[in-house]
């Protein structure tokens, strides 16, 4: 089918505010929206509130207007601009919420705009709890003992009938939020009361906790002909009871039988088949491994985080193609790289991807640092390796935690096996950490999984971690074998992290290693949908350098590697631009990023971008390979800046500002003394040191 000719203005909503759950993957999967669109030579209008965005900026749409995501102000827009189809599965929750408000408004139909890329009542039956659950009922899938409630009391009644634990999931919502697990009559009246405040049609789903039980996940795409592919089998390391945006998790699945892997997806087929979605789709099922027994959780009808992940996993651009097909396109007329086109997709790829969670507990000291149902991560990191053991340490460094592996975490190794088993009760940010001391402390693989529900093959590629690392420390630095030392590179073992271990410095970490092995090879990971188009990855495996370099004047960016708290979309905006400019420029940019949900990290965005980790290891082995020109430093905010003194002391040349000017404008100390030097007047202060001399000095100030 070619594109729709009855349509030529499309309207897309954006997903407004960063907030949990909805952050810049809906930028990203916007963007592709736009330049997907303006390929097939639509007439594009864009409203979103967020300005720190790329695909609000001049160009990316035809139209693009600022104004906050309301029934009313949509309306107005629309009264204005008359588009002939509104596309709202690209802006997350929030672009799925306001075009069923639309609809049920009428505002839709009194202005003859019709929904592409998923009907009204397909979101109804994807996001309402009632009408999910019928449509499960209808096709036979099993899904959780449930029941629909529209108050506390109601929500009451179910639980006692059920019996706790429950877990409470609020219908039209985002990231978990108002749902929670109750454990008994007090905590169910606070979720459901919180739970029915967050909906917006004041409905819960009040269900039987299946805490324990495998979470798994696929990423589906369908068009018009009904041809469905599978793009991404994932699989939740943490169990049930652990919201996905909090869960570490792999792709391919690791432990998952293929037998099991094609009941998930023939079910898939069939829910995206009945509920009527034209584009991509997550489906998240629970699996108890005792008996064997599988149900369907729920399903996202739009792209989301797990489709930003799925995408970057596979090097499928799910938003990309989504949108194609929103416009008529059906997957046997989009070029596939290995066979053809996309109705003959399957996953594929001989590297193994692994998703972890950034959080900020750190920012609120009284927050309780437990993890449930309701998502509390403020951004991920994604690594990709040859095997596990090696994409999970990498996984590590990426975080910018101060952490380079699995050991040296806090004061877990000096906390007694007792001590350690207790803080594993309850999932948390640090639970992998403490899990790496408690096998150090001889604790089984049988008992982790009685107490953490994460699969035996998981603890026992840590178990393999742990008895590497106390061999590794049986010996010195000096009598430390070649085969070693090669082999902990294999396993992912950071050059910073094996220098902790023996107490020396990284730089001579680096001189043995290069000297040995030298630097980590790379690989492609190849993009669907578009041709001859890839994106690199490193790893210490065995085998050749399959990454081609060109002789053209390039200039590296450091990205900023995963949100948080201070830093966010707005440096993923600044490092997107300033790829673009060099490219007009005529230099062939090189991004180094490692944050799934960016602009940044698309195929597309610079000339070559490198999937790593922004540590000086990763960041040097991709310099001395690419030797570029210079790297720029200041667009990714603090993650490049940490690490730009010691670039240059590493015979890096640093573009823009220089590390000189970057400590002065960074140490408040060497600031203040400059702004004395010229003469500028400031508060008074002081740098301290300890609790004492702040005291002093505060008396001192007044």
């Amino acid at each position: 089918m070619p594109r729709r000719k009855d349509i030529k203005k499309v309207l897309i909503i954006g997903s407004g505010p960063i907030i949990i759950g909805q952050a810049c993957e809906f930028d990203y999967s916007g963007t592709q929206a736009c330049k997907a669109l303006r390929e097939e030579g639509y007439e594009i209008v864009l409203v979103n509130s967020n300005p720190a965005t790329i695909m609000t900026d001049p160009g990316m749409a035809d139209h693009t207007y600022i104004e906050p995501l309301t029934t009313e102000s949509v309306e107005r827009i629309i009264e204005k601009e008359r588009p002939d189809a509104l596309l709202p599965n690209l802006g997350g929750q929030t672009g799925l919420n306001l075009a069923s408000s639309l609809h049920r408004a009428g505002v839709l139909k009194k202005y003859g705009v019709q929904i592409i890329g998923v009907k009204a009542d397909a979101i109804e039956r994807g996001e309402d709890r009632e009408a999910f659950k019928e449509t499960m009922r209808k096709l036979n899938i099993p899904i959780p003992r449930s029941e629909i409630c529209h108050s506390v009391e109601e929500a009451e009644r179910v639980a006692e009938e059920l019996n706790y634990p429950v877990v409470i999931r609020p219908a039209y919502t985002l990231g978990g939020t108002g749902g929670g697990i109750a454990y008994n009559s007090e905590e169910l009246r606070f979720y459901a009361n919180r739970g029915l405040s967050a909906s917006l049609i004041g409905q819960i789903l009040v269900e039987e906790a299946v805490i324990g039980w495998e979470e798994l996940e696929l990423e589906v795409v369908r068009d018009e002909k009904n041809q469905k592919i599978t793009v991404c089998f994932i699989e939740n390391i943490d169990a049930m009871g652990v919201h996905t945006g909090d869960s570490f998790c792999v792709a391919p699945m690791l432990t998952v039988s293929e037998k099991l892997q094609k009941v998930m997806q023939e079910l898939s087929y069939r829910i995206v088949e009945a509920i009527g979605v034209v584009g991509g789709t997550n489906i998240q099922f629970a699996h108890n491994p005792k008996d064997g027994r599988l149900v369907a959780i729920e399903i996202n009808p739009r792209t989301s985080r797990s489709s930003a992940l799925a995408s970057k996993a596979t090097g499928f651009p799910i938003a990309r193609v989504s949108t194609k097909l929103a416009a008529g396109l059906t997957l046997d007329e989009i070029p596939y790289w290995r066979k053809g086109t996309l109705e003959k997709y399957e996953p594929y790829g001989d590297y193994v991807v692994v998703k972890f969670a950034r959080w900020a507990f750190e920012k609120f000291p009284k927050a309780k640092d437990i993890l449930g149902t309701q998502m509390k991560a403020v951004g991920e990191v994604m690594s990709i390796a040859k095997d596990f053991k090696e994409a999970f340490q990498k996984s590590i460094r990426s975080l910018e935690i101060g952490r380079y592996g699995l050991g040296f975490a806090k004061d877990f190794n000096e906390l007694s096996l007792g001590v350690l088993k207790e803080r594993l009760i309850f999932p948390s940010s640090e639970r992998v950490f403490l899990m790496y001391e408690a096998l150090r402390k001889g604790m089984s693989v049988d008992e982790l999984y009685q107490i953490t529900y994460i699969g035996r093959w998981f603890i026992n590629q840590m178990k393999e971690l742990v008895e590497f690392e106390e061999g590794l420390l049986k010996d010195s630095w000096e009598v430390l074998t070649d085969a070693k030392l090669r082999k902990a590179k294999e396993l992912g073992f950071a050059d910073k992290y094996l220098a902790k271990l023996f107490k020396i410095k990284e730089k001579d970490v680096r001189k043995r290693r290069h000297s040995l092995i030298g630097n980590a090879r790379f690989e492609p990971v190849p993009v669907s949908g578009v041709e001859n188009a890839a994106y690199y990855y490193s790893t210490y495996s065995p085998g050749e350098d399959r990454v081609a370099v060109s002789e053209c004047r390039k200039i590296l960016i450091l990205g900023g590697g995963p949100n948080r708290i201070g830093q966010g979309i707005e440096f993923d905006y600044t490092c997107v631009h300033a790829a673009f400019a060099l490219r007009d420029e005529g230099y062939e940019s090189i991004m180094i990023n490692c944050n799934p949900e960016t602009v940044s990290t698309d195929y597309d965005t610079s000339n070559k971008l490198y999937f790593e980790p922004l540590t000086i290891e990763d960041v040097l082995t991709i310099y001395e390979k690419e030797k570029p020109e210079g790297v720029i430093v200041q667009f990714g905010g603090q993650t490049p800046l940490n690490i730009a003194q010691e670039l240059q002391d590493c015979g890096v040349k640093i573009l823009g500002t220089s590390p000189q000017s970057i400590a002065f404008a960074e140490d408040r100390e060497l600031f203040r003394r400059k702004m004395i030097e010229l003469g500028i007047r400031q508060t008074e202060g002081k740098t301290v040191f300890s609790l004492e001399e702040a005291v002093q000095t505060a008396e001192k100030i007044g």
